[in-house]
């Protein structure tokens, strides 16, 4: 069984509520009738319901009449979430008519659904950039305790029978949103990307902090932010496997964590690896997925208080498929870790 028949698996065990607020979008449509067909989670489409039932007709998609639409500019709903926008944001000036008009935006109102817990999880970003769909994310769902940075996590996907990683996968960190992180924040991507592993990749984490030095074979202020990093980690999830600061071979290759770390945890069997910086994580998922034909899935957002997933604007119905059946074990894992 692959990793997605397991994660289609899980979530059809514990249906989640996923809010689509890009109700409208084709794409979405095609994805959100999918997974009703399919029996995977309820959905919910935010949009004009009069425009949503006319190009479920146009299309052929006969299972959206089972989805929750949600009107936007229904003055009922915006009576409801505009309350709840309004005592997030008026220390920061929000006036009341300001959060009426703000809730009317799809993007707010799905985070004000999952803040009320009338959603599990929200997938966007078909239309919307990443920093609008991340805006709206982070003023009000934030972040999950002890975590005050976002992050995002991919999905390595391995060949057959490659000796890395677990049951095919590595998870890496971060590849998508922290460009320089401090050592506090780095550490915090590394429990996250662990949580990732067993949310989504349904393993055990095995944590490298990745550095150019190895148990300091290299004397550099950088490497001096990975070894704090992997320390502030520890503190704040003792049970962890994990360690740092390592090369890349020291942490996947077994016979080089002999020679260059013996005493590692992890043996050179890492299977969620952390990126020093964001230009590393970036450059490394790209090459590894275009030099040796790894499919990378992501980016998977890490830190918030409820899932939220961001699509590439270039994504066809099939990706969002994916990225709502992830959003749902996201949900899952975050209600049982609570």
């Amino acid at each position: 069984m692959n990793l997605f028949e397991n994660l289609t698996k899980k979530a059809k065990a514990d249906r989640q509520r996923i809010v689509l607020p890009e109700g409208t979008e084709s794409r979405t449509l095609k994805a959100a009738d999918r997974i009703i067909a399919d029996d995977i989670a309820d959905i919910i489409l935010i949009g004009d319901p009069d425009e949503i039932k006319r190009m479920a007709i146009e299309m052929s998609l006969v299972h959206i009449v089972k989805a929750t639409i949600v009107n936007p500019h229904d003055e009922a709903v915006i009576d409801r979430y505009a309350p709840m926008l309004f005592e997030l944001r008026k220390h920061k000036g929000m006036t009341e008519e300001q959060a009426r008009l703000t809730t009317a935006n799809p993007l707010f109102l799905a985070c004000l659904m999952v803040k009320a817990g009338d959603a599990d999880g929200e997938v966007a970003g078909a239309q919307n950039t990443t920093g609008n769909v991340l805006r709206a994310a982070f003023q009000v769902i934030k972040t999950r305790k002890g975590i005050n940075v976002v992050s995002g996590a991919f999905l390595m996907l391995l060949p057959e029978g490659s000796p890395y990683g677990e049951d095919g996968v590595l998870v890496f960190a971060d590849c998508a949103v922290v460009p320089d992180p401090t050592a506090e924040e780095l550490a915090q991507i590394a429990v996250c990307a662990a949580e990732t592993a067993r949310n989504l990749a349904g393993v055990t984490p095995r944590v490298a902090m990745l550095s150019f030095s190895t148990k300091g074979s290299a004397k550099h202020e950088r490497v001096d932010k990975v070894i704090e990093a992997t320390e502030i980690a520890h503190e704040m999830e003792p049970s962890l496997i994990l360690d740092g600061e390592l090369q890349a071979d020291a942490a996947l290759v077994p016979s080089v964590a002999h020679k260059k770390a013996p005493e590692s945890l992890l043996n050179g069997k890492a299977n969620v690896l952390v990126f020093p910086s964001l230009e590393v994580g970036n450059i490394a998922y790209k090459l590894v997925q275009r030099i040796a034909g790894v499919e990378a899935i992501g980016p998977i957002l890490q830190g918030l208080a409820a899932p939220v997933s961001d699509l590439s604007r270039g994504c066809f119905p099939e990706d969002i498929y994916k990225t709502i059946i992830m959003t749902c074990c996201q949900a899952i894992g975050a209600k049982a870790n609570k």
